[in-house]
């Protein structure tokens, strides 16, 4: 009887009834499932390959994207190790249809030009999933016209293999001295479907033998690295073995510009101090989701002493609250597995990567962050810019959501900057990896022999894209210029690019909970700490109702009326001469979409 596997999760280290359990360590950002399969994803896809070793080995002046559970330099050197594997088979393959050239007479290149159109076809379609009508069609007709010429010329050259009867129809219409008229009629038939003796004339036996055997050895080869990916997958990239990073092969490689770059990206990828590109400021925290600012007038309290108030002190009032999400259920106990356990707290500070001139000089020492944190918790902000950064890692750290919480008060007003951010789960095929190694591993031998050999006939124009692929990369490597580059922000993230664009029902229910549960303790830190600070709070209540259309629930307004519904509307009869307002609808969820309160 087999069971599914489930993924471990971490259990307190300490009863129930002593208190609170201590908060479990999370899994180290190199060992996660997520990283795991981004790491499987090199070895499947061509296209994420080369985009991961393009931002992150090529342009070696980009600084790297945060890397919000998982290791941005483990998915550079399997991407690395995945591609010299396949630049080595391609490079045998190849050898293999160029040799077969000239041993076959020229036979092998009538097998060249099905192998180019089926190439055209998978171009002509691109990678989506769904593609458009106008290139699926036309994907569709050239691949089964191509597949139709192989099939005509590969059932050419076994019939002029198996040869055998050319002799004996010579001699069959000499003996009944018909001579030449009736041996040069050509029926319809014989257009069609030429005899044996025909195709002997034309190729020879011995050379159509050699091609069926260099078609025999390119499917061997074909069959190899796939064998070689499954033992990967069953190996280094198990769930078993991968949390040994130590033991990992890939990350064994002796290249000196890898190992300086792997030392790099690990030392900024989860580094409070986060240097950006102006156009791409939260680049690796995934898509915005309903990301609003609040602006509120700070009114005095006149029954209560007003006391001195800033960003800081709103920080440290809302940060305990959000703590305590952390807490299980009275009665959970060991039980209490949700997320919210492993929430993380911490603040860092935005800096644009514009102005560095070698990319080492950025200010990641801890003292200089301290620095630019005292000073930017305080500041209006522009470009250098101070969050409070909550996130949570759900699903194996599938499903992150990160929330970026700004308070900045001037002028007598608060302004409240909310900017969540989802990473989706990895794409479908990544998730697969396992799944698709496994079926070619435990496969029959006829079942592998029919994989390789659907795959020979596009393997001249497939071989012929990866080593051109390899050597324009080796060329804009050497003639680049990138490793004296002035600095620059994260272009792209390869989290990001392994994602899908949205995850499951499940998901999205748990996104909005762990956003809702976040949000709330925010807008009761806030209100909290203007309280505690002699200042009316009835129109923060207010307008925090509004923005979130009633999904934050603040307890204890007292003095306060306020409205939920889309055409709804409340008064204030405070005395701090609160206007009325109206409700609005919700913001819309869905990438850079704002709302303002």
């Amino acid at each position: 009887m087999s069971t599914a596997y489930v993924p471990q999760q971490p259990q307190p280290t300490q009863p129930a009834h002593t208190g609170a359990p201590p908060v479990p360590p999370p899994t180290a950002p190199h060992a996660s499932e997520a990283t795991r399969l981004l790491c499987a994803g090199t070895y499947l896809d061509s296209g994420y390959r080369d985009r991961v070793i393009r931002e992150l080995h090529l342009n070696e002046q980009r600084i790297v994207a945060p890397s919000l559970g998982y290791d941005a330099a483990r998915v550079l050197a399997h991407a690395l190790r995945a591609r010299r594997q396949e630049l080595l088979w391609a490079g045998l393959i190849l050898g293999l249809w160029v040799v077969g050239l000239p041993l076959s007479g020229g036979l092998l290149a009538g097998f060249l030009a099905p192998s180019l159109l089926l190439a055209l076809a998978s171009w002509i379609r691109g990678h989506r999933a769904d593609p458009p009508l106008y290139r699926l069609l036309p994907a569709f007709l050239i691949r089964w016209w191509g597949r139709i010429i192989f099939t005509v010329f590969l059932v050419v050259t076994v019939l002029a293999a198996f040869d055998a009867g050319s002799d004996s129809g010579s001699s069959y219409d000499d003996s009944y001295g018909y001579g030449g008229s009736y041996g040069d009629s050509t029926s319809p038939s014989d257009l069609v479907f030429p005899s044996s003796g025909d195709f002997g004339d034309l190729i020879e036996p011995w050379r159509a033998w050699l091609t069926l055997a260099l078609f025999a050895l390119i499917a061997l080869c074909l069959a190899a690295q796939r064998g070689q990916f499954a033992r990967v997958m069953a190996a280094e990239l198990s769930p078993q073995r991968f949390p040994d990073a130590a033991g990992d092969p890939a990350e064994q490689s002796e290249s000196h510009r890898f190992q300086r770059l792997k030392a790099r990206i690990r030392h900024e990828q989860h580094a409070p101090l986060i240097m950006y590109h102006e156009t791409r400021p939260f680049c690796g925290a995934g898509a915005a989701y309903d990301t609003w600012v609040l602006a509120v007038e700070l009114r005095p309290d006149g029954m209560k002493k007003q006391q001195p108030i800033s960003n800081r002190t709103i920080l440290e009032t809302i940060r305990p609250l959000i703590e305590q999400l952390r807490l299980p259920a009275e009665y959970a106990g060991h039980l209490g597995r949700d997320r919210l356990r492993w929430l993380e707290i911490d603040e860092c500070v935005f800096l644009p990567a514009e102005g560095l001139r070698r990319r080492d000089e950025a200010p990641y020492h801890p003292q200089a962050f301290e620095d630019h944190r005292a000073r930017a918790v305080e500041e209006g902000a522009e470009k250098r810019r101070h969050f409070l950064r909550v996130r949570v890692g759900g699903w194996e750290e599938e499903l992150v959501v990160t929330v970026f919480v700004r308070i900045h008060t001037q002028g007598r007003m608060l302004m409240l900057e909310i900017a969540p951010h989802v990473l989706t789960p990895i794409r479908e095929d990544f998730k697969n990896a396992d799944r698709t190694a496994h079926r070619f591993r435990h496969n029959n031998v006829f079942g592998k022999a029919a994989w390789a050999l659907a795959r020979v006939p596009g393997s001249a124009a497939a071989s012929v894209v990866s080593l051109g692929r390899g050597l324009l990369y080796a060329w804009r490597l050497l003639t680049g210029g990138y490793a004296g580059a002035l600095p620059d922000g994260p272009a792209l993230s390869v989290r990001e690019l392994g994602s899908v664009p949205a995850g499951s029902l499940f998901q999205e229910m748990d996104v909005a909970r762990y956003l809702k549960s976040v949000q709330d303790r925010v807008a009761n830190g806030v209100r909290v700490a203007l309280e505690a600070s002699g200042y009316l709070t009835g129109e923060f209540v207010q307008k925090i109702v509004n923005v979130s259309n009633g999904g934050v629930n603040i307890d204890r307004v007292e003095g306060s009326t306020f409205a939920v519904g889309s055409h709804a509307s409340a008064s204030s009869t405070h005395t701090s001469g609160t206007n009325s307002t109206t409700g609005g609808a919700a913001p819309q969820k869905g990438p850079g979409t704002d709302g303002n309160g």
